[in-house]
């Protein structure tokens, strides 16, 4: 069962000749206590469909439920219900974190909103030094403030403001990039005992394909601010459709810290012109630029099919297993 779904998401900045369309078309589901991992190149709309889901992006189209309860409008994003039940853990938690303000008023504004018993004091302590126990932080942080730790004790209180509000859905935006390998490892091994033991639902964003295969069990793969593809993780790691997909597999090191050539041609295009037809073939190694003949991927966008698979691809020309 999907417990947050997304349809036709469209974020758009400015208007006129300046305007960008940042995320066109994007469908996304979520279900109840699995994870869903985001991935593509730097600036292909990833951390803007995490920022439209909490209202910090503007929607000018489509539509967000949340447990079959349609939650498009701004204010349906911005309300208390809507925040407590979906929340957001950045990737940079020094900036995400009022440095003028100790763990425990942090943790405590959290827990205001929550309201009923959490209106007293006593009980706010017990449950922040519960929350810091949960992350793996001991109850005396309460008294210090952000600067006083590590980047990754920084993210466990990050985590532990998300969790203070009771969520259903946690959108992780890169939240190990910034932090060295051996700390990436104790904070992913954190999340996956957290979502086991509270049944939390992730949308997990990273660039890191490694760590998306680790943590998730469904992957949505987005070039140019569309899905290109979407499939479970081991399909979509054993068998890709996508040519974008193959080429940033490849990307990734092997065991020896080597990797394969990307067969990618140039950089993405600019955004807000992109290409008319299929916005990869300017880059595809199986279309046009390969095969002249294929004029099909420069006059007609491809739609994410087959419709009623698990595993899609947005390719004239994909293959794609029955899953």
């Amino acid at each position: 069962m999907n417990i947050l779904e997304v349809h036709g998401l469209t974020v758009r900045y400015g208007t006129g000749d300046r305007a960008l369309t940042a995320v066109e078309g994007v469908d996304l589901a979520i279900r109840r206590g699995r994870t869903l991992g985001l991935v593509g190149e730097s600036g292909c709309g990833k951390s803007t469909v995490a920022r439209a889901l909490v209202g910090l992006a503007p929607v000018v189209a489509g539509r967000v439920t949340l447990d079959g309860t349609d939650c498009t409008s701004q204010s349906a994003r911005d309300s208390p219900r809507y925040r407590r039940r979906v929340q957001m853990v950045f990737q940079d938690p020094f900036s995400s974190l009022n440095p003028r303000m100790s763990v425990g008023a942090l943790l405590d504004e959290a827990l205001i909103m929550r309201g009923g018993e959490f209106r007293s004091r006593r009980r706010r302590a017990a449950e922040s030094a519960r929350l810091l126990e949960l992350v793996g932080l001991p109850a005396e942080a309460r008294s210090r403030y952000p600067h006083q730790f590590s980047g990754g004790q920084r993210q466990r209180i990050a985590i532990g403001r998300a969790l203070a509000v009771d969520p259903d859905v946690l959108i992780l935006d890169e939240v190990t990039s910034a932090l060295d390998v051996s700390v990436q490892a104790t904070v992913l091994n954190l999340l996956r005992d957290l979502q086991r033991r509270l049944h939390l639902s992730y949308l997990f964003i990273s660039h890191d394909l490694s760590v998306v295969r680790l943590m998730s069990d469904e992957v949505v793969v987005m070039y140019l601010g569309q899905v290109v593809e979407r499939a479970s993780t081991e399909d979509l790691f054993t068998r890709p459709a996508h040519p974008y997909t193959t080429a940033l597999l490849k990307s990734i090191p092997s065991l020896h810290g080597r990797r394969e050539p990307a067969p990618l041609s140039g950089d993405p295009p600019d955004p807000r012109r992109p290409p008319a037809g299929c916005r990869f073939h300017t880059r595809c190694p199986v279309g046009p630029l390969a095969h002249p003949e294929r004029t099909r991927c420069i006059e007609l966008a491809p739609a994410l099919g087959p419709e009623s698979g698990p595993h899609r691809a947005a390719c004239h020309f994909a293959e794609v297993s029955p899953g």
